[in-house]
């Protein structure tokens, strides 16, 4: 059906689609003239295209590390449409993502324009084209000469079944939860992809070398100059204490929210709690924060726990020692995150505020870590190594 598909009239596929539920309704001109807007082609002779995901804007940032710290390679990056506002070269509205025209065009666009592609959380690189990871492109890719490596972001390969026996506070203990099940099934295919596939693969965060040991720890990427603030931190009588979940089920909100709130309460604390607001909206409020509390039972530190020391806040999450250990070994630094459980939470939080000068320090040790293991650099060494070090593509 999808190789009938690839060469009926735009229209009939069109009407097809609408029938099958592939998409509620064609885009509109508007639509499909912003997914076909696609960015200007790099003039280095090796080109790295990274799409589709771009999960907290890694995507874009890695890109931009490659441009940056690669000599001979230029990067461009593809994003579908979301709510958070995350930027990227190419913003494809998601009704023109499930598209047969722009399908085509995009297909035509990078086969032809680029020499290596990073694939991002096992999706495909051209919608509905060819089916519904990007593992079905990969014979295509290869036709066409492209190096391809695989990266994952997270819950895109993070075994749920896993993760529930390593730790005891795992959201993912209820196999039977529809959202868990779900992530099982995605992350089972994900894993099996990784482990078959012969080319590079790459984790963003170190958890992750758990469900692909054969993988590379590509660090997420934060810039430090845009996160950086000059308020104080820990000198006012009510510290100001944020957390801003992506997911709070999978942040352990449900074991972060009573504790703050009641201290909050009793007028100790200042406690903020958003979900799901614009990423600038997030740098404000993490700007002028005292005390960022990530998440309380993932076992790792991400995007939004860096953003935290970028801005030279106190962080607090639940990282483990595996993770700290992966990260030492391979970088020579600690990751100044306080560590708490579900359990330590309010403990921690109460040491915080009898003992501000060691919390103060702590934060202070913030923003040379991310300077040093995720400005880019180490991403773009690591992608440069294993992926785009490779020659020239013969008659490119």
């Amino acid at each position: 059906m999808r190789a009938l598909r690839r060469h009926l009239p735009t229209p009939v596929v069109r009407q097809v689609d609408r029938r099958l539920g592939v998409t509620p309704a064609s885009p509109t001109d508007e639509e499909l003239a912003r997914g076909l807007a696609v960015p200007t082609l790099p003039e280095e002779p090796r080109r790295l295209w990274v799409a589709p995901a771009n999960f907290a804007g890694q995507g874009h940032a890695w890109a931009r590390a490659v441009d940056a710290h690669v000599p001979g390679v230029g990067a461009r990056c593809m994003a579908i449409e979301g709510p958070l506002g995350f930027p990227a070269d190419q913003v494809v509205p998601d009704v023109a993502y499930r598209d047969i025209a722009w399908q085509r065009a995009q297909e035509r666009y990078v086969l032809g324009s680029y020499t290596h592609v990073l694939a991002e959380a096992s999706r495909p690189l051209f919608g509905t084209l060819y089916g519904r990871t990007v593992a079905s492109e990969l014979p295509v890719l290869a036709r066409a000469d492209l190096r391809v490596g695989l990266i994952a972001h997270g819950s895109d390969l993070r075994l749920p079944s896993r993760h529930a026996r390593q730790f005891a506070h795992s959201p993912f203990q209820n196999p039977a939860d529809p959202l868990t099940a779900r992530l099982e099934r995605n992350a089972r295919a994900a894993c099996r992809l990784f482990a078959t596939f012969e080319g590079p693969t790459f984790v963003s965060t170190p958890d992750l070398l758990d469900d692909a040991p054969g993988a590379r720890w590509c660090p997420t990427v934060v810039d430090p100059t845009a996160w950086a603030s000059d308020a104080p931190v820990l000198e006012g009588s009510r510290p100001r204490i944020v957390h801003i979940p992506s997911k709070g089920p999978l942040k352990g909100s449900a074991h972060i929210d009573p504790v703050l709130m009641a201290l909050a309460a009793r007028g100790v604390v200042d406690y903020v709690r958003l979900e799901g607001v614009p990423h600038a909206r997030v740098r404000e409020e993490v700007r002028t924060a005292d005390v960022v509390v990530d998440q309380a039972v993932m076992g790792l530190y991400g995007v939004s726990a860096l953003e935290g020391l970028a801005a030279g806040r106190l962080v607090l999450g639940f990282v483990g020692e595996r993770v700290r250990g992966r990260v030492l070994a391979t970088t020579g630094h600690d990751v100044p995150i306080g560590e708490i459980t579900p359990e330590t939470l309010r403990e921690v939080l109460e040491q915080v505020l009898d003992d501000r000068a060691a919390a103060q320090e702590r934060a202070a040790r913030g923003p040379a870590f991310v300077r040093e293991v995720h400005d880019g650099r180490l991403s773009a060494r690591v992608l440069h190594g294993d992926l785009t070090s490779v020659g020239q593509v013969p008659g490119r």
